[in-house]
């Protein structure tokens, strides 16, 4: 808690540094209007400048929150500098340099720079909104986002840099030139340094197991000379396959199901729902992957104190779940663990056997509960929906003391946090993974 606090004052802290120094050196005030529209600009550069610091999985900056956080953070301070840009030439119009800024069309170079990066940014916020209703694949989406990004920061450099008085300011001067720089550099580190040195050491594939019909395993053993390193429980890495040149290369997440205990290879256990996921399957022994990570924050590890935990899951959200009850079996935790795990039918179940292997001993105190929504006829366990009836049913009335661990499906999900805030669960024994950034 302490490091996120840091963190965040110190964003704050960046973000809001040009507003700091162009009072204290800046000369006397244009009128509240007029400032208050410069403000809003510099503060928007600043935010996209640090957008690149957000994105570039540094493990200072995500290992407080969490990548899937951060990046939700991400996404939504996107829409503050867009609505700060957005408001910045309206505010100065109408703090006196007159409307003929948002319509002339005899203006400056360096005005016509500004309007371009504004509807740059516009798009790129709105594109990225819209991305899955657009029918956008993601990495179409991604390679755009990555071609703009740079762009439109370039661009509002540029404008910046010849207008008005604030960069007249040597030390303004010093920090644009220093967050350009920054901000570039972490891109181009991000999108092609890293990943060309990942490439050069890459993983083998050293099994690929059918789970169910289109559910599968991937086990990956490091390169010659490399070890394992250390991850915890329910955290997830990023994966970029390289198989038959037929087959796409592209990175992905996925949760790793296997235990960091297992210290000679590591796994993913992955769901055949899209263009790349269904091609899963025809990754063979002797593939190569590069491997970044471990990132997330979903993991029972973290909150050692939790004796008493209830697992929710729907579908392929047991992946987390399943790394954490392989750690807790492996290190012989006797912790109290209740697992509701919920399919449509029963042939669905992933990891069906070993659940029940590990329900049936000691490490840890595992109560298995499966839910199958389309149960076929001579099912005899429990059938519907996984929802608060449901914990009741296995949890009790009183939920004190327990502490609730969900991944599922969105709806799946959103529907068993407002079950149990009902019967006053706090928010702080609540922990949720979500599979999809872009959510």
């Amino acid at each position: 808690m302490t490091g996120g606090l840091v963190r965040i004052l110190a964003y704050l802290l960046v973000v809001t540094l040009p507003v700091w120094l162009t009072t204290w050196l800046g000369e006397e005030a244009e009128g509240i209007v007029s400032d208050l529209g410069r403000n809003f600009a510099l503060i928007g550069f600043m935010i996209l400048a640090l957008q690149f610091l957000l994105a570039a999985r540094v493990k200072w900056v995500e290992r407080a929150f969490g990548f899937d956080i951060l990046i939700r953070f991400h996404k939504q301070i996107a829409l503050t500098a867009a609505a700060f840009l957005v408001l910045h030439p309206i505010l100065l119009a109408l703090g006196g340099q007159g409307w003929y800024l948002l319509i002339g069309l005899d203006l400056p170079w360096y005005i016509w720079i500004g309007k371009a990066a504004l509807i740059l940014v516009l798009a790129t916020v709105l594109v990225g909104m819209y991305q899955g209703k657009l029918g956008l694949k993601f990495e179409t989406w991604r390679l755009g986002h990555d071609l703009l990004a740079p762009t439109v920061l370039l661009l509002i450099f540029i404008h910046s840099w010849y207008t008005g008085d604030d960069l007249e300011l040597l030390p303004m001067q010093v920090l644009w030139v220093v967050l350009l720089i920054l901000a570039l550099s972490l891109f181009v580190h991000h999108r092609f340094l890293r990943p060309k040195r990942l490439r050069q050491h890459p993983f083998r594939v050293q099994e690929v197991r059918r789970e169910i019909e289109d559910v599968w395993t991937v086990t990956l053993v490091p390169p010659e000379g490399r070890t394992i390193g250390d991850y915890l429980p329910g955290q997830f890495h990023f994966l970029t396959f390289f198989r038959d040149p037929a087959l796409p290369v592209e990175e992905h997440h996925w949760t790793i199901s296997s235990s960091p205990t297992q210290k000679e290879s590591i796994s993913s256990t992955i769901k055949a729902v899209g263009d790349f996921t269904s091609s899963i399957g025809k990754t063979k022994e002797g593939d190569t992957a590069a491997v970044h990570g471990p990132f997330g924050r979903f993991s029972y590890l973290l909150h050692p104190g939790e004796r008493d935990i209830v697992f929710l899951a729907g579908g392929i959200g047991i992946t987390p779940l399943m790394s954490m009850l392989r750690h807790m079996r492996d290190t012989r935790d006797t912790r109290k663990v209740t697992l509701l795990y919920a399919n449509r039918r029963e042939e669905q179940i992933i990891f069906r056997q070993e659940l029940e292997a590990i329900a049936a001993g000691d490490h840890p105190k595992l109560q298995l509960i499966h839910v199958l929504s389309q149960p076929d006829d001579d099912w005899n366990g429990d059938t519907g929906h996984l929802n608060g009836d449901m914990i009741d049913k296995y949890c009790g009335q009183d939920l004190s003391g327990r502490s609730f661990y969900i991944c599922g499906p969105t709806r799946m999900a959103e529907l068993l946090i407002t079950n149990l805030r009902a019967r006053n669960v706090p928010d702080g024994s609540i922990r949720r993974e979500i599979f999809s950034f872009l959510d």
